[in-house]
């Protein structure tokens, strides 16, 4: 479908225009026109991958083309398609089961999916971290269960050659789990299930793949006005992503299953029964390990830890100025926002005039 979007570079999609304007829409459609607009300038996102360090793994900053992120060679924004909330159909062929969508899955216009990407609008700083000195914001993320069997997918999908070899990684570590859902057992198994995961990650981090799109907008502090370097597209890898709950699994004790704990075993499983038989159920995995909390979220992220993985110091020179929105929003578009009014709002600006 060919329409005016409104917004750079986006001219085929599965969304109408209306659509792209609508409240739920607006902060994956943004996002998108924002980085086909870095594509066509040649400016590059800040890259969070996995590397080996010390003689283990480490999580580094470095950067990336958007071309690199959306796998799209030289074909320019225009002659991409932009399927957003869709099935990214090669993974399909993992599952038993219809898989979730994800944010965003690019096409060329032959209907050919090249790459499906989490996207996560945030803000910086938050709330809390405003309060600290400038070099102490961070960011927080909200990751979906959809992201994280993504994460398992994609990383199978680089490597079904080696099937094999993944089996084995993992095969002392889950074979003797009699109850994935049990929580005294996967409490205690947990560790044995972190060690094979750093394990596959050490042996086959150069296959890893963008997965998550994180454009970031900044304000003034806790104000709501943007800052005059507002926007910057920090782009994490399906390793680096992983760290995020593997490593906090490790530390989270066996005295019952947290979230990142049931995302570190989930993501264990799922590469386990694929490097077995190359196709799992994955909805029975993602409802039957909910271990009494909510199947929808599976982690949060807290500024913090964000900070942990991110290099900060890196962020100034990817952020672009506040003026690109007159590039990336065409003339006459704007007004079709249709902002929520909300009475603390109105309280705010009308006593500040």
């Amino acid at each position: 479908m060919k329409h005016e979007s409104g917004l750079y570079g986006i001219v085929h999609s599965n969304r109408n225009m209306e659509q792209h304007w609508s409240k739920n829409c607006f902060n994956s459609s943004f996002p998108t026109a924002m980085a086909n607009y870095m594509m066509a300038k040649n400016l590059p996102a800040l890259y969070v991958t996995l590397a080996k360090a010390n003689g283990g793994l480490a999580v580094q900053s470095t950067q990336i083309s958007v071309r690199d992120l959306f796998r799209c060679g030289a074909l320019t924004p225009e002659s991409l398609n932009f399927c957003f909330e869709s099935i990214f159909e090669p993974y399909q062929a993992y599952s038993f089961d219809k898989i979730d969508g994800i944010d965003l899955v690019v096409k060329d216009l032959n209907d050919t999916p090249l790459a499906p990407l989490e996207v996560k609008l945030t803000v910086l700083p938050t709330s809390n971290s405003s309060k600290k000195p400038q070099s102490q914001w961070g960011c927080e993320l909200v990751v979906r269960s959809a992201t994280t069997s993504y994460c398992a997918f994609g990383m199978f999908d680089a490597l079904k050659k080696n099937h094999a070899e993944i089996r084995e990684i993992f095969e002392d570590a889950c074979s003797s789990i009699q109850s994935w859902d049990n929580t005294f057992e996967m409490s205690h198994k947990t560790g044995a299930l972190c060690e094979a995961l750093d394990k596959f990650e050490e042996r086959f981090f150069k296959q890893q793949r963008p997965l998550v799109m994180e454009p970031i907008w900044r304000t003034q502090g806790q104000s709501p006005l943007l800052d005059e370097k507002a926007f910057c597209l920090v782009v994490w890898s399906d390793y680096a992503f992983s760290r995020l709950f593997i490593d906090k699994a490790k530390v989270d004790g066996n005295r019952g299953m947290s979230r990142s704990m049931r995302a570190a075993a989930k993501l264990a499983r799922c590469l386990w029964e694929l490097g077995r038989s190359g196709k799992i159920h994955v909805n029975d995995i993602y409802r039957q390990m909910a271990f009494g909390n909510q199947t929808d979220k599976e982690f949060a992220v807290e500024a913090s830890l964000w900070r942990r993985y991110v290099d900060v110091k890196q962020l100034p020179k990817f952020m672009l100025g506040r003026e690109i929105l007159h590039e990336i929003i065409l003339d006459g578009f704007i007004e079709r926002l249709r902002p929520e009014r909300r009475f603390d709002q109105t309280l705010y600006f009308t006593m500040r005039r």
